[in-house]
């Protein structure tokens, strides 16, 4: 693992593939995000969305789920603000493509055990793909979902990544803030 603000080298980057980083997650949360997989920048850094360029960490801000913008090596901040992350598939690799289909059906079994044990106000999947295939919904849109996950209501929110061309940073924003809306405040 590389220091806080480090840049990975191209070795650390190859040693991550396949690695796997810990959940920030605890039971209760307001929300718990769920990223597709993690990538091996995160791998190397064992930070979640941590290749810069991603994201989710601007977007959590401006959407008003954060008072400021945190860094990925800041994520444990994000307990006390009600909210997690984990991801549908544990292993890290250099693009989601490279994922199987068996992959996502496993990662999504295991992640409903892992909702129903958390037990958070909502699940936000954050890529529609990667919730069609976890959870065998070919039809499913962003936003809020019909199915909920014991008493935790589901959200599919967009990828945050930098490749994902179809929303810009303020549209990602917009859809996290209905989720922040829904959801309320982190002491009510």
């Amino acid at each position: 693992m590389t220091t806080d603000r480090a840049r990975p080298t191209a070795e650390q980057l190859a040693a991550a593939q396949d690695a796997t980083i810990a959940d920030v997650a605890a039971p209760g949360l307001r929300v718990l995000f769920c990223g597709i997989n993690p990538g091996l920048w995160s791998g190397a850094t064992g930070h979640h969305f941590a290749r810069p360029g991603n994201r989710f960490w601007p977007a959590l801000h401006r959407s008003g789920f954060t008072p400021r913008q945190l860094r990925p090596e800041e994520q444990q901040e994000l307990l006390a603000l009600g909210l997690g992350i984990t991801n549908v598939v544990a292993r890290t690799t250099a693009k989601a493509s490279e994922l199987t289909a068996e992959e996502y059906r496993s990662g999504g079994e295991a992640l409903v055990e892992r909702v129903t044990r958390l037990a958070p106000r909502a699940l936000a999947v954050l890529g529609i793909g990667a919730y069609r295939a976890a959870f065998g919904r070919p039809h499913a849109a962003v936003g809020r979902q019909v199915e909920r996950i014991g008493d935790s209501e589901v959200w599919v929110l967009p990828n945050p990544s930098g490749l994902n061309a179809h929303y810009t940073l303020d549209g990602i924003a917009a859809e996290f803030a209905k989720l922040r809306e829904a959801v309320g405040p982190a002491d009510s």
